[in-house]
């Protein structure tokens, strides 16, 4: 019941406070309740600030109008309107839950006042920082990184005029495939939003990459910061970020918690390597320090990633296309260029060679937001060609339905698509896309899921956190998200930070800890296509089908439409379709 109702209001973008919430499952029917309460919250009486936390005193003036402010001794009129819009009224950046931390509680006491529910406001326009210094930073380090990056131009060369029609739902592919999902929290995720969700959530990410630091060198004598004796000198500690703060004098003092207490360690902006590491530090993020104690006062001398070490090349006789941020249904979809890319799968158009790299490819990624949605965002119908979840799923099933049978497709949710907003997403619903459903070779995901295709282990996310790495860290940039990858596995999480753009459901288990690393982490959300290999890992983002929207105009946000990755016979290539 308490799941249900939670549910309820999360997609209508609604958050209640406790009192709100306590009222709520106090009356006598509560679901039919919970209708009338959206109903008025979401006519004319009520804004969207009003839905950022509601208050107890809401509910009883609701009540009250209802003419059931003692109990719901009186049946509840209001029918509840149809899941279809299950994101109306959902902005892009509004997060599902957020916390405020005491200073005084511990890790497994972590955020124990925050009962609070509220949604973040939408943020103010900010042009994108250049990523010059990271940019230099890295030039060295991709001198001594060397891959494949070749770029095939526009195919342009059309094979027949008669057009070969494959039906995945019609024909049968004899293709073997040594496909297998590894992760997959579609069936795992649960949440009633509750307080001890969100400790045993925190609990669990601590405890999963405490184990692989613990791993490292230095921290194999790590120490719990209870068991710090007054007179030591040396510390050696896993920790996980409990605030950032900037001293007058312009050094970093953040204070570190584990399960046993909490610490605060300088990093002073004299030692330039360890102060440029520590800008960027993040919120909630677990890290390893080694650091000077005087006294009262720690400073420190080493930061320690998780990491993700260098992996071993794997042998592949095939290719993989990457595509995500499709937006079917949007008037700019780019429907010709999509047209063009299915014909090219098909071996149908392009040169000799392009034909050929399209005749080896088994598997299809699609990496979120397969479709543009519905009530995404303020004013969405506007910009919509199809104004129907359903219908733009249907038509997302008529045109993969034309690939060739023997390629099989896996597909991920994106914040556009009718999953649930906040992370982990469990897969697209069968509920809204049943004509996807009924193509054959064709695998759901949740987002993050991690697959196995034929023994190259690929992670999809679809890149939501990237919006707070860019807003938090000082040089990172949407038009470098290879590099906000590369940051992500060091950090060994996809979504670090906790409460604010991105949204996150505090589940039981963090399910978005990079437990294994993969040979390919493929990602999507900021409509940019980039390449970059890091520590034997491709790194590819895979742009868009859709040109320029009026969101992306407002931060100054270039797009690189149409511009295909693929994975062949283990090295990159690039096709554009437009």
């Amino acid at each position: 019941m308490t799941n249900k109702i939670l549910l309820k209001f999360a997609k209508k973008g609604i958050n209640l406070s406790p009192s709100a919430y306590k009222k709520i499952m106090e009356d006598n029917n509560p679901l039919n309740l919970t209708s009338s309460i959206i109903v008025k919250l979401k006519g004319d009486d009520y804004k969207s600030k009003d839905l950022v936390s509601v208050s107890g005193e809401i509910i009883d003036k609701i009540k009250g109008e209802l003419g059931l402010s003692n109990s719901s001794e009186e049946k509840h009129k209001v029918s509840e309107k149809p899941l279809v819009d299950i994101k109306k009224t959902k902005k892009p950046n509004e997060p599902l839950i957020n916390t405020k931390k005491s200073k005084e509680i511990p890790l497994i006491n972590k955020k124990e006042n925050t009962t609070k529910i509220k949604v973040e406001k939408t943020p103010k326009k900010i042009e994108p920082k250049k990523p010059a210094s990271i940019e230099d930073s890295k030039r060295e380090s991709d001198k001594k990184e060397k891959y494949t990056n070749e770029i095939i131009e526009e195919a342009s060369e059309k094979v027949s005029d008669t057009k070969v029609q494959f039906k995945r739902n019609l024909t049968k592919s004899n293709v073997e495939y040594d496909f297998k999902i590894i992760q997959d929290t579609s069936k795992k995720s649960y949440t009633s939003g509750e307080i001890e969700n969100l400790i045993s959530y925190f609990q669990s990410r601590y405890e999963k990459l405490h184990k692989i630091l613990s791993k490292r060198p230095e921290l194999r004598t790590a120490q719990k910061v209870a068991d710090i004796e007054e007179a030591q000198t040396e510390l050696s500690l896993i920790l996980m970020i409990r605030d950032i703060r900037t001293t007058k004098n312009g050094h970093k003092l953040i204070e570190f918690e584990d399960d046993t207490g909490t610490i605060p360690i300088l990093f002073s902006n004299k030692n330039e390597e360890l102060f440029r590491e520590a800008e960027k530090l993040v919120k909630d993020e677990v890290i390893g320090v080694i650091a000077d104690k005087n006294g009262d006062l720690a400073i420190a001398n080493q930061i320690i990633n998780p990491g993700a070490q260098r992996i071993a090349k794997k042998e592949m006789d095939f290719g993989i296309v990457f595509i995500s941020d499709v937006h079917i249904g949007s008037l700019t979809f780019l429907e010709d260029a999509f047209n063009r890319f299915i014909d090219w799968i098909n071996c149908e158009y392009g040169n000799e060679q392009q034909r050929e790299i399209a005749s080896d490819i088994k598997y299809l990624v699609i990496g979120g937001d397969i479709v543009d949605g519905i009530g995404v965002y303020p004013n969405q119908e506007k910009e919509l060609a199809i104004k129907n979840i359903t219908e733009q799923y249907n038509e997302a099933a008529r045109l993969l339905g034309n690939i060739r049978s023997d390629i099989k497709i896996i597909i991920a949710p994106g914040n556009h698509d009718a999953s649930r907003v906040a992370e982990p997403q469990p897969a697209v619903p069968e509920e809204y896309a049943k004509a996807l459903y009924e193509l054959d070779n064709v695998e759901f995901i949740s987002n993050p899921g991690v697959v196995s295709l034929d023994g190259i282990n690929v992670l999809i996310y679809h890149g939501r956190s990237f919006d707070d790495l860019v807003m938090d860290i000082k040089d990172f940039s949407h038009e470098r998200n290879d590099l906000l990858m590369e940051e992500l596995l060091k950090k060994r999480h996809l979504a670090p930070i906790y409460g604010e753009r991105t949204p996150l459901a505090s589940e039981l288990e963090d399910y978005l800890v990079i437990d294994e690393i993969p040979d390919v982490f493929h990602t999507g959300h900021v409509h940019i296509n980039t390449y970059r290999k890091f520590n034997g890992i491709h790194l590819i983002n895979s742009g868009t089908f859709q040109t320029q929207t009026e969101f992306q105009k407002i931060y100054n946000i270039e797009p690189t439409p149409a511009e295909v990755p693929v994975l062949h016979k283990g090295k990159y290539k690039h096709l554009k379709f437009i």
